[in-house]
């Protein structure tokens, strides 16, 4: 479980890397039509659950 601000930190870096043209982790289907916001795009990701994320506290 992460912290909203982790939340936040996460999903914004991956909206940097979609922004970039990193390749997404979604399926055409699953992308709703004019859906191009790399944020969007990031919190949808997150949702699904396909954000290969690992957060380690110490």
């Amino acid at each position: 479980m992460f912290s909203k601000f982790e939340e936040v930190r996460i999903i914004a870096a991956r909206a940097q890397q979609i922004a970039a043209g990193a390749p997404l982790l979604l399926r055409e289907d699953e992308i709703p039509s004019g859906l191009s916001d790399p944020v969007e795009l990031a919190k949808l990701e997150y949702k699904l659950g396909r954000l290969p994320v690992y957060i380690e506290r110490k």
